[in-house]
């Protein structure tokens, strides 16, 4: 017999969706039970919803087409919506199938009975729950659909007695790609400036930081004296030193400001405009100056590169070939580990065709900046500012190109969010090698105490910032997790053991105390 749950793994099949990451729940074991059936599917088991969450993410930033999470009723999604925050952020395509309980069994309020429509909802741009067994090939499609022409999270509703229904398995329609068409009025605006000979700067995000759109846009800024910025934080950039540079919009507010501060016409394309991550008394919320004016030339759901393309034509430019090289740092000082040092090292170590998941939050924020003469690579931020991303970003990324080294950059106290994602690293065996940059404190806080005033923070004050009573021992959670580690706190300690770490297969993690 056929039931929904096979017809739910057919569909997605057929949408070309065949990795799973997963925390099932009681709810669930007939589709789990049906994945057995369907050796094609690869399922990967997080041990927190964060991770599931977080690895979907970056898994469909980097395979370019939608994973799936298979989570337990409203907590299980609830544990994971950070992430889905972040992937949110990102208009990365995911889809979430949440297990429910049987359609007659909902009325009785078993204690997992909860509104998972408003739970989902916040994260999601579709929200379905499945009512026949029948309509399942449908209903998966539609998320699939709204997932990639978001792009987006699209989480579908599963009870239990859909899965378990028996089902007549009719052949999923496959989600087609239907990006916009850019709009004409915006493109002309935007020529219009261009040409103008004011000061303008490209805001960019989504597509236009792979390498089309990258060179499509350093070719309009030759031709025009246009200049280019990345937004603040973007779901993937190309990098390295066989593309044009590009700089960054600071997370910093004061930084941003000035960067902007003689901007008179800003064209956003993919990005919006940039905005302080919080609000500071006495300082603006936009960072974008006054009087300047603002051009959405293209947004998600377009494409985008298009847009670039049809701006291109407009001031008769040519992708960019031809732009000088940019050298990598000096070799880090020997001597007491810095976040300095290991964003440099990093940056002269990175091999060829390398992932990068970035969640070093403040540590090694040099390491933009020094990594434009890298090897090519390709880089994934932390998109919504919920902490907790970085580990499981680099396992779906790794799980999503094998072939490619990833390192993930990651924070200290974030990483405890999702530490249990190395468990997962060490399971697949997937070649990731995770340096912790150990402060030993929420670094962050500490400057945003000093931004509002207080540069001494007091006892208790310091006991929600500070990790060191007692200190997290990476290298033995690392172990724990069934993986290898080693503790550096020297510039040329740290070199050895990233190299080292680099030219061997698999996972490892590098405690790098600052």
């Amino acid at each position: 017999m056929t039931n929904g749950a096979d017809v739910l793994c057919d569909a997605l099949l057929a949408n070309g969706v065949d990795t799973w990451f997963a925390n099932p729940g009681t709810s669930e074991m007939h589709l789990v039970a049906a994945l057995d059936r369907r050796p094609e599917i690869r399922c990967v088991l997080g041990l927190s919803e964060g991770v599931v969450t977080g690895a979907a993410d970056g898994y469909a930033r980097m395979a370019r087409k939608p994973a799936a999470n298979l989570l337990h009723c409203g907590p299980g999604l609830a544990n994971g919506l950070a992430n889905l925050h972040n992937a949110r952020r990102a208009h990365t395509p995911v889809v979430n199938i949440i297990g429910d309980h049987a359609s007659y069994h909902l009325p009785y309020d078993a204690p997992l009975t909860s509104d998972i429509e408003s739970l989902a909802r916040p994260m999601s741009q579709w929200v379905g729950r499945s009512s026949d067994p029948q309509t399942m090939a449908k209903d998966v499609s539609a998320a699939c659909s709204a997932a990639i022409n978001g792009p987006g999270v699209a989480s579908l509703i599963l009870p239990a007695d859909m899965a378990w229904g028996e089902a007549e398995n009719i052949p999923a329609e496959p989600a087609g790609l239907n990006l916009r068409a850019p709009d004409p009025e915006r493109i002309a605006a935007a020529a219009t400036a261009l040409k103008s000979g004011r000061k303008v700067m490209f805001v960019l995000s989504g597509d236009t930081l792979l390498e089309e759109g990258l060179c499509l846009a350093a070719g309009i800024c030759a031709a025009t004296g246009a200049r280019m910025t990345a937004a603040v934080s973007n779901g993937r950039v190309e990098r390295g030193h066989t593309l044009p540079p590009i700089d960054i919009i600071p997370y910093p507010a004061d930084m941003a400001l000035q960067m902007l501060s003689d901007i008179e016409v800003m064209i956003c394309i993919g990005a919006t405009v940039p905005v302080s991550f919080f609000a500071y008394p006495g300082k603006p919320s936009t960072l974008a100056p006054a009087g300047c004016e603002i051009i959405q030339a293209g947004s998600f759901g377009e494409d985008l590169v298009a847009v670039l393309q049809l701006l291109a034509d407009a001031v008769g430019a040519t992708p960019c070939s031809d732009f000088a090289p940019v050298e990598l740092p000096p070799e880090p000082v020997p001597g007491p580990l810095t976040g300095e040092a290991i964003a440099a090292g990093l940056a002269r170590l990175l091999p060829e065709n390398a992932i990068v998941c970035e969640e070093s939050i403040t540590s090694a924020r040099e390491f933009w900046n020094y990594s434009k003469g890298s090897a090519r690579h390709s880089l994934l931020q932390l998109t919504g500012g919920a902490i907790g991303i970085g580990i499981p970003l680099a396992t779906g990324a790794a799980i999503a190109c094998p072939d490619r080294k990833v390192v993930c950059l990651q924070a200290d106290g974030s990483g405890m969010y999702t530490c249990q994602g190395l468990w997962t690293q060490a399971r697949e065996r997937l070649d990731v090698v995770t340096i912790i940059l150990s402060n030993r404190s929420y670094a962050v806080l500490h400057r945003e105490m000093r931004n509002v005033g207080i540069t001494e923070p007091g006892p208790n004050a310091r006991r929600m910032l500070d990790l060191d009573e007692p200190a997290l021992d990476w290298v033995n959670i690392a172990r724990g997790m069934g993986m290898n580690g080693k503790r550096v706190d020297t510039a040329e300690d740290f070199t050895q053991t990233l190299q080292a770490a680099l030219d061997r297969p698999g996972p490892y993690l590098i405690e790098a105390v600052i």
